[in-house]
């Protein structure tokens, strides 16, 4: 009877664990996506003379092809037994995107995304699906072709300021179309 309630809770127990670490996963999975879609939303939204979009599509083709093509060179086995574990794929991803948002608009906005990329690196340890070097091959690609193929943005389009008025701080967002 006793052995029966301990299998009991120890079943409910990894269940409970299995559920967590799939939702870190997935986290770490929608992540790589968001990012870089919204590094793409900001070339639709502040735009300037240096063509954003077609900066974001070099920069991003770049990545993936960089990423995909040591892959299948590469072919080093994952933690978990898999294929083409380097450089990992979703850091590069998220990366790319972490630092186009960097390099186009800075730090302030740029230190946000590189802190989620860096979590999409740490999920794909956590759910060994890589190791750190993957990881770090991963974030190097996405920084670097940023850093190659991207323009700052031209701020005398964009004014950010914070007033006080009547006790009360205000953000200030002036863009001139």
């Amino acid at each position: 009877m006793i052995r029966n309630i301990l299998l009991i809770i120890k079943l409910l127990l990894a269940q409970h664990i299995y559920a967590q670490n799939k939702q870190i996963e997935t986290s770490g999975d929608i992540l790589q996506i968001a990012l870089p879609v919204a590094a793409f939303s900001s070339t639709l939204i502040w735009k300037d003379d240096t063509k954003p979009i077609i900066q974001f599509m070099k920069t991003m083709s770049a990545s993936v092809i960089v990423t995909h093509g040591l892959k299948r060179v590469i072919d080093k086995e994952r933690p978990n037994g898999g294929k083409y574990s380097f450089p990992s794929g979703h850091t590069s991803c998220a990366f790319t995107g972490a630092a186009f948002i960097n390099k186009r608009y800075g730090w302030e906005i740029g230190i946000p995304a590189y802190i989620l990329a860096g979590y999409v690196g740490w999920t794909r340890v956590y759910a060994n699906k890589h190791d750190y070097w993957d990881v770090l091959g991963g974030a190097a690609i996405g920084i670097l072709s940023a850093e190659l193929l991207t323009k700052k943005f031209q701020k005398n389009n964009l004014n950010l300021s914070l007033n006080k008025f009547n006790g009360i701080y205000v953000l200030g967002i002036n863009y001139n179309f």
